[in-house]
């Protein structure tokens, strides 16, 4: 059997395998119309005729959502309650807009539907669903040939009858349904329903897409699909929950990177995946950081998810010169179609085309030579743009870079600086295409000592696919306090949710021996709006004056402490691929792996930097700059102010001068 990892990204849709004791990597050109086309085409070029067991990172939900081409959706709610999708909260994004619009509601206002019926806050019944109601609104859902429906009813996280009774007559006919308390079992009935809805709204979508592909896989090969929390989950779970799966291919990337750098040796860990779109980062303070307090689109969405920011820029991204003479790059990007103008499509400039002019790109080496750069079509738009913009063309590419660079330090400074931690004492772990050649400059941004440039890291993210745990989330919200519920009827009240996710992952396929329960609360101090989660252990009431403490620089101990939802995460722990360490250092790099000196401009100056064959370094060779290493996945630039060593997993690790 060969193992697969596949993301796909918005230029290039990245592969990586294990055949026996054979790692391979592959990448090839996305295809967005149908992202399947690029998907199975690798696939087959991998592993035809072997049974396959693949885990794939999508961008389909999250695409379906940010396009506004998700399924016809509708709403069916308590009377008097339909509006609450659009009406939402009165939090503007644009405070200072005054031209501020929102944009259409996902769900078209004849598109939702309210049922006389209500669940108290203690889960009784006040007033039994009324059916005939719901028959009519199911039979209209029908003529209006609606695709999806996101069913979402007061309580119903205490007491789901009403949406189980409304359940069972909506998939009598051929619509997906979602039913709030299977989504999401928490209060706060904007997110509630806010989450039910995106998922009702991407999941025919993921249908079909996850279908198509398991048409044209064998009926030996298994598929997989990476979650937005780090884990993965089957298939037919991710058609049914597919909300779970939107950031799907940046936190595979999160997961390589955790494990890459726990291996090495860093635990403290600023990711930084620089890819053809766009670049998210996420500080690990020693373990995978978590947040439900996510959204897309202007929609939150409360299911757990790694906490990745994103920036729209990538190797991809389209420099302009704005209406002020401005130099601008991005967040719009070129993409796999046409792509920057090197890709010998492209008309627009891009981050990708100026790393090109100035020496930092290899064009015989791009993709292992298999995909060379059209050195020559980029000349005549530099020079253009240039004269626009009063330089010369060198001095245009540089002046991309670093407005590149500049939006990428201010994304890590709002994940470190911004939250209180110190950038100095973290690990900069770049991966993406383009992460190696803009990490060294980022890190002398925020004077973050170290670099690590793992092996392969434009295939990183699917990488960590295979390196990811099998994970389900189950929320309850209790609504009680540290005065209220002692400790023993907080744990009786996780006894049902720990045998759901007891039986799911023996349904996933995971081993009892390899399942591990984690039960975590969501807390706050009374009079709070928002929770923070805090493991569930022998003191957990400390255990949250602590977090709140680090988190927000003060405790107030004489304040009772709420204790919201209980929160438990089920892991299933399968095989994973194991690396090789090492047995011996040898400093000096072997003859073989200097491919030639070539000009590359650093800060307006010209220098010789030796090209470096990354597949033929050993472990503990050390490299000074200026150089340029290359290798299938990526190019790794070091810079003259920068040197690095390789250590015993293979990976470099740069260090800089003051």
């Amino acid at each position: 059997m060969i193992t697969i990892g596949v993301d796909t990204g918005g230029t290039f849709t990245d592969f990586i395998f294990k055949d026996g004791e054979r790692w391979g990597v592959y990448k090839i050109l996305s295809t967005p119309p149908d992202p399947a086309t690029a998907v199975l085409e690798g696939l087959k070029e991998i592993g035809l005729g072997k049974r396959k067991r693949i885990t794939h990172g999508s961008t389909v939900a999250t695409n379906a959502i940010l396009e506004r081409k998700g399924s016809k959706t509708a709403l069916i709610t308590n009377k008097g309650f339909e509006d609450i999708i659009e009406i939402g909260r009165q939090n503007r994004s644009r405070l200072y807009d005054l031209a501020y619009k929102k944009e259409p509601c996902i769900v078209a206002a004849d598109l939702r539907f309210g049922i006389q019926g209500r669940i108290l806050h203690t889960g009784e019944e006040l007033e039994p669903l009324n059916v005939e109601e719901a028959r009519a609104i199911v039979n209209r859902i029908r003529e209006l040939q609606v695709e999806s429906v996101a069913v979402c009813f007061l309580f119903s996280y205490i007491n789901p009858s009403h949406e189980n009774l409304l359940g069972e007559l909506l998939r009598k006919t051929d619509v997906s349904v979602s039913l709030s308390h299977e989504i999401l079992a928490e209060f706060r009935e904007f997110e509630r329903t806010s989450t039910t809805v995106i998922n009702a709204y991407v999941c025919r979508k993921m249908e079909s897409y996850i279908g198509h592909l398991m048409d044209e896989l064998s009926q030996r090969d298994t598929l997989s699909i990476m979650q937005s929390n780090g884990g993965s989950i089957s298939a037919p779970t991710a058609m049914k929950e597919s909300v779970r799966t939107i950031l799907s291919g940046p936190a595979g990337g999160v997961v390589g990177a955790f494990e890459i750098g726990k291996m090495a040796g860093h635990s403290k860990l600023i990711t930084f995946d620089m890819g053809g779109t766009s670049t998210d980062v996420c500080l690990l303070d020693g373990t995978l950081s978590i947040t439900v307090e996510s959204e897309i689109s202007g929609y939150p969405i409360k299911v757990p998810m790694i906490d990745i920011h994103t920036v729209g820029a990538g190797g991809g991204s389209i420099a302009f010169l704005d209406e002020g003479g401005s130099l601008r790059v991005g967040p719009e990007s070129a993409g796999a179609d046409p792509g920057p103008i090197c890709y010998g499509k492209g008309e627009w400039i891009t981050v990708t085309d100026a790393n090109l002019l100035l020496g930092r790109l290899i064009p015989d080496h791009f993709l292992g030579g298999r995909m060379e750069l059209q050195s020559d079509r980029i000349g005549p738009y530099f020079e253009k743009m240039a004269k626009e913009a009063g330089l010369s063309p060198l001095e245009l590419a540089e002046g991309i870079l670093s407005v590149a660079n500049t939006s990428m330090e201010k994304a890590i400074r709002v994940i470190s600086v911004e939250r209180g931690f110190d950038p100095r004492e973290f690990t900069l772990l770049c991966f993406g295409g383009a992460g190696g050649m803009h990490a060294a400059s980022l890190a002398r941004l925020l004077n973050i000592p170290n670099v690590l440039v793992p092996k392969n890291p434009g295939i990183l993210s699917a990488l960590g696919m295979l390196m990811a745990d099998v994970i389900k989330d189950y929320s309850l919200t209790v609504m009680t306090n540290e005065h209220k519920s002692k400790r023993e009827e907080l744990v009786a009240g996780f006894f049902d949710l720990e045998k759901r996710g007891v039986q799911d992952l023996l349904e996933e396929g995971i081993s009892e021996e390899n399942l591990v329960l984690e039960r975590y609360l969501d807390m706050r101090y009374e009079g709070q709006s928002y929770e923070i989660i805090v493991p569930f252990d022998e003191d957990y009431v400390n255990g949250f004056h602590k977090v709140h403490e680090k988190t927000y620089g003060y405790r107030n101990e004489n304040k009772t402490v709420e204790i919201v939802n209980l929160r438990l995460r089920a892991r299933g722990i399968p095989d994973k691929p194991k690396f090789r360490e090492a047995e011996k250092l040898v400093e000096r790099i072997p003859s073989e792996a200097f491919l030639g000196q070539r000009k590359v401009m650093f800060e307006g100056k010209d220098m010789e930097a030796m090209v470096i064959d990354r597949e033929k370094l050993l472990a503990g060779n050390r490299i000074k700059g200026p150089a340029i290493v290359v290798e299938y996945s990526s190019t790794t630039v070091i810079p003259p102010f920068a040197g690095g060593f390789v250590d015993k997993f293979g990976n470099i690790v740069l260090q800089f001068s003051q």
